[in-house]
């Protein structure tokens, strides 16, 4: 796997994170990848690596400047003392730097957990994003307007969720719907974080590789 990288926006400005090169010849554009509040772990590093090998450039920001954990009241705190607003224009320049380093490249935002409503925040700051794909996140009014979205957004959330739960996701998709935003929103016989390989007590490998399979379709439909 890549060391970590600093994009580099055009007015000089640095983006920490974890920069993958698409491994095919012609790239099928950018996707900013937002970790979990667990930080930029390694299992963020593989699901990059996955996708660069689907054809896509990936860059996985590091929103916790290094700082990684696996004790759950940890990373609450490092989640809670994360400006959300502030993560979502580091995440707009993070877009922004990808696309200087290649001009022409449409880039696409895929998070999971507190990064999947970090997705919807910058697609709502960012209005020059190609995709938006939130796994099991939702940001709260305060920090975005979702309404704000103009690009197309593919959700994927759990049935069995106390954080983000079904009465949000329904929430959700009205709001989207109602604001005209092209949205497919999917819901799991799941838990919370069943993506996550490298947590067995929640981990549902039917459901992730079917959310992955619609991810993937859903980003060479809007990337190119």
């Amino acid at each position: 796997m890549a060391k970590q990288a600093k994009l580099t926006t055009a007015d000089g400005a640095e983006v920490a994170g974890y920069l993958k090169a698409a491994e095919e010849s012609t790239s099928r554009g950018a996707v900013i990848l937002i970790h979990e509040f667990w930080g930029l772990t390694d299992q963020v590093r593989g699901m990059a690596d996955r996708l660069a090998r689907e054809g896509f450039t990936v860059f996985a920001q590091d929103l916790y400047g290094g700082k990684v954990t696996k004790d759950p009241a940890e990373a609450t705190r490092l989640m809670n003392a994360l400006d959300m607003k502030r993560a979502a224009q580091e995440i707009s320049h993070a877009a922004e730097a990808l696309r200087h380093r290649a001009p022409g490249t449409k880039v696409a935002v895929l998070g999971f957990c507190m990064g999947g409503a970090l997705t919807l925040a910058a697609a709502a700051t960012d209005g020059q994003l190609a995709a938006a794909i939130p796994f099991y996140g939702i940001p709260p009014e305060s920090v975005a307007d979702v309404k704000k979205i103009r690009c197309p957004v593919q959700g994927h959330f759990a049935n069995h969720d106390d954080w983000c739960s079904p009465d949000r996701v329904n929430a959700l998709e009205k709001t989207l719907k109602g604001a005209g935003i092209p949205a497919e929103l999917h819901r799991y016989d799941a838990s919370h974080a069943f993506c996550n390989e490298q947590r067995p007590e929640v981990y549902s490998p039917k459901n992730a590789e079917l959310a992955w399979k619609r991810s993937v379709e859903f980003l060479r439909a809007h990337l190119g």
